[in-house]
C-alpha cells in the first residue's frame, strides 16, 4: 500500500476532530474521502501531509513512517497536494505557474544558473516541455499564457491541481476541488479527474459533494471525526449510516 493510517486522532481542546481513523490507499487507486461539513476531511488531510500533528496514531508513505513530519519533507517524499483555496501566482501566466512548481525542488545550483550553462539551458527547456504535458493533460494548455488571476475560479483550481501534479507526487491529495464551482466548471474537473484516473496517478480526495463518487475505486465517509462506511460507490450510496449523516434520520429507511 502507498498510504496507510493507524489510530489517527486529533483533539483541538476536548472536541475530537479525527477520532482512531484507520484507512489505507493503494497504489493506482483513486480514493474518496467524503462526509457531511465538519466532518474531519480536511483535517485529515492536515495530519497525513504534515500541517497538523496528531494528538495520536501514526501515518506511513511508501514504507515510511511520516507521523508529525514537515510538509516540506513529506512533499519531497512524494505527496502533492491542494487546497480549498487554489494557491497561485496570480500575476504570472498559467504556465510560469506551473514551471514555478517545478523550482520547489531544483537540482541545478546557483552558478549553473548565474552563468547560463548549458546544463542549465537543458533543464529549462525539460521543465517548459513537462510543463505544456502537465497542462496538456488537466484541458489548460489553451489558455497557458493567460494570467491565472483571469481564469474562471473552477480553471483557477485546476491550475492548482496541476502546479501540484508538477513535481510528479506518488500520491497527490485533492481538497475540496469541485467547491464553488459552476456546473459546466464541474463537469470539465471530472472529466480532467477521468484523464489522471486513466493515467494510473493514485488520488485521494476530500469532498462532501458526492457527485464526484462515481470516479473513485473506493469511498472512505467520516462522520464527526469517525469512519462510519468504507466501500465501493454503490456500496456507500446504499448505506443507512450514511444516508443519515448526509440527509438525517427521515431519508434513512
Amino acid at each position: 500500500m502507498l498510504l496507510e493510517t493507524k489510530g489517527l486522532t486529533k483533539h483541538f481542546g476536548g472536541l475530537a476532530a479525527v477520532s482512531h481513523l484507520d484507512m489505507q490507499v493503494n497504489e493506482g487507486e483513486v480514493v474518496g474521502l467524503i462526509g457531511p461539513n465538519g466532518a474531519g476531511k480536511t483535517t485529515s488531510f492536515n495530519l497525513m501531509s504534515g500541517f497538523l500533528r496528531p494528538t495520536g496514531g501514526t501515518v506511513a508513505f511508501d514504507g515510511h513512517d511520516i507521523t508529525g513530519m514537515k510538509p516540506h519533507v513529506i512533499a519531497k517524499m512524494g505527496i502533492g497536494r491542494t487546497f480549498q483555496l487554489a494557491s497561485l501566482f496570480s500575476d504570472f501566466t498559467v504556465l510560469e505557474n506551473v514551471v514555478a512548481s517545478f523550482y520547489l525542488y531544483p537540482k541545478s545550483g546557483f552558478w549553473q544558473a548565474f552563468f547560463n550553462t548549458p546544463a542549465y539551458r537543458e533543464k529549462e527547456k525539460y521543465i517548459l516541455n513537462e510543463a505544456g504535458k502537465v497542462l496538456q493533460l488537466v484541458g489548460l494548455y489553451k489558455v497557458k499564457d493567460h494570467l491565472a488571476k483571469n481564469l474562471p475560479h473552477g480553471h483557477q483550481k485546476v491550475l492548482g491541481v496541476a502546479r501540484a501534479l508538477a513535481v510528479k507526487p506518488k500520491l497527490l491529495l485533492l481538497d475540496e476541488p469541485i467547491a464553488g464551482m459552476t456546473r459546466d466548471e464541474i463537469i470539465f474537473f471530472l472529466g480532467v479527474l477521468e484523464k489522471m484516473r486513466s493515467q494510473g496517478i493514485t488520488i485521494l480526495l476530500v469532498e462532501h459533494n458526492m457527485e464526484i463518487m462515481s470516479l473513485c475505486d473506493r469511498i472512505i465517509v467520516l462522520n464527526f471525526g469517525n469512519k462510519i462506511a468504507e466501500g465501493s460507490p454503490e456500496e456507500v450510496r446504499q448505506n443507512e449510516e450514511v444516508i443519515q449523516a448526509y440527509f438525517g434520520s427521515e431519508h434513512a429507511a
